[in-house]
């Protein structure tokens, strides 16, 4: 069988098993591949058991590109920032004759390498640094004035999706909510040099899967990841939109109980599912997205499936 010259893409909602199907197809498919993490969270630095990175031992069996990009205490990290790395990776590794697999959790970066997006503008440090100097209240009618829509959706103490749409408006001309407007049509185009795999499990067996993953994340030591981390220094807003973060750090500052703590986690990760369900949808209609049933398979089962579509015996 002869493997299709494409970027194979794995898709799925959080804890249905795409990192497992990438690592294994990254280990069988003829010439071999690498793995290019498209998860918004395993970017930062030292974040490991909450965002579910690959462990030590994975990443000596394949190499995985993507993650470890940016520190939690100090740096931001933005989609473009992404869309860069996982460029010049893809290339790298088909350069080498090797088959690039990239997995993730993270939609919008997956659309963004299929389609391009505006908000990819990079920032202009002088017009940053100029934004910086206004207080809440004029960065807001900055705002207003130059894309009424994302005001009106942003709360005025969001500064860091505020100072991004001025940016993006800077750079573009256009504002933030013309391309996110555009976004909200309901596919996705796939080019044809792309491949994607949708592993698509029922709203029950998911969330099950969703609970059982967080309790194993808690008793692998998540609590005490949260602890070193936070310790150290405060963790940026964008990393601590991770979810788990800020619910642990609730239960180590006594907010709440740990029981409590994880039970929101395991509700907060459920919905982000459902969100992740939505976007998947639009990917579903294109001629280049399989989608494998993995509802009471094994993994065997399933992995053999996306082999079968990546050589186009099928």
């Amino acid at each position: 069988m002869h493997i299709q010259p494409k970027t194979i893409v794995i898709a799925g909602e959080t804890a249905s098993g795409k990192s497992a199907l990438a690592l294994w197809l990254a280990q069988n498919i003829p010439g071999g591949g690498e793995i290019v993490v498209a998860d918004s969270m395993q970017v930062w630095r030292g974040m490991d058991i909450g965002t579910a990175k690959p462990t030590a031992a994975e990443r000596a069996l394949v190499a995985h590109h993507g993650i470890d990009l940016a520190d939690p205490h100090h740096e931001a990290f933005s989609a473009a920032d992404w869309l860069r790395e996982a460029t010049r990776a893809i290339a790298d590794i088909q350069a080498r004759q090797r088959s690039a697999i990239v997995v993730g959790g993270t939609n919008l970066y997956l659309r963004l390498l299929f389609e391009g997006l505006v908000e990819s503008a990079r920032p202009d440090a002088e017009f940053r640094k100029s934004l910086d100097a206004l207080d809440a209240n004029a960065l807001r009618e900055k705002l207003i004035q130059v894309d009424p829509e994302t005001a009106s959706r942003l709360h005025i103490n969001d500064r860091r999706r505020s100072v991004r749409a001025l940016e993006i408006a800077h750079a573009t001309g256009q504002p933030a909510s013309a391309a996110r407007n555009q976004w909200n049509s309901a596919t996705t185009i796939i080019p044809d040099r792309f491949q994607l795999i949708l592993l698509d499990w029922s709203t029950a067996t998911l969330n099950q899967r969703i609970n059982s993953r967080v309790q194993h994340f808690v008793d692998a030591g998540w609590l005490d990841e949260v602890n070193q981390l936070t310790r150290a220094a405060p963790l940026v807003a964008q990393a601590m939109e991770a979810v788990g973060y800020r619910e642990l750090l609730d239960a180590l500052e006594s907010r709440c109980s740990l029981k409590e703590a994880v039970e929101k986690i395991k509700i907060r990760t459920r919905r982000y599912a459902k969100q992740q369900r939505t976007w998947l949808r639009r990917f579903q209609t294109s001629p280049h997205c399989a989608t494998l049933d993995a509802e009471n398979k094994i993994f065997e089962k399933i992995s053999q499936e996306a082999l079968t579509v990546l050589c186009g015996a099928i």
